[in-house]
């Protein structure tokens, strides 16, 4: 069965001068979010960027992704954490995204962890969503 999950972004004025807001509508925590070109631009701490949103959705799928994977190999996570960095350069987008990773693994050797880190990266559904974009990964045994 397909799900389907839903975002809404408003938008008034223009690129430069306007501002808008994302909202997370599909969850009953759903909240809303301002959004603006500076922040994209330049980075913010009050402001959040399609690329943080981008960001969240990537570590989030990457995570379940792994401990599937981790599961699977006889291995199962203890915890993993993941931070997605997706970088914005204006005039060129969405220029990569680098997974900062750390797992508690009881009883998995490095080499193996390695391995299913890099394969979680290429088969989580959103690195698939952005082929054509460079992803990184740093992976480590917590």
């Amino acid at each position: 069965m397909a799900a389907t999950s839903e975002a809404t972004s408003v938008w008034n004025g223009t690129l430069f001068e306007g501002s808008g807001t994302v909202s997370l509508d599909s969850s009953t925590a759903a909240t809303k979010l301002p959004v603006n070109w500076q922040a994209r631009a330049e980075g913010s701490e009050s402001v959040t960027t399609p690329e943080e949103l981008l960001g969240a959705a990537h570590a989030a799928c990457f995570n379940m992704q792994f401990a599937n994977m981790l599961a699977q190999a006889g291995s199962p996570a203890e915890s993993i954490q993941t931070t997605a960095a997706v970088t914005f350069a204006p005039g060129s987008g969405i220029t990569g995204s680098h997974l900062l990773v750390s797992a508690s693994v009881p009883g998995i050797s490095e080499e193996d962890f390695e391995r299913i880190a890099n394969e979680a990266k290429a088969t989580c559904p959103v690195s698939q969503a952005l082929t054509g974009t460079k992803i990184t990964i740093e992976a480590s045994l917590g």
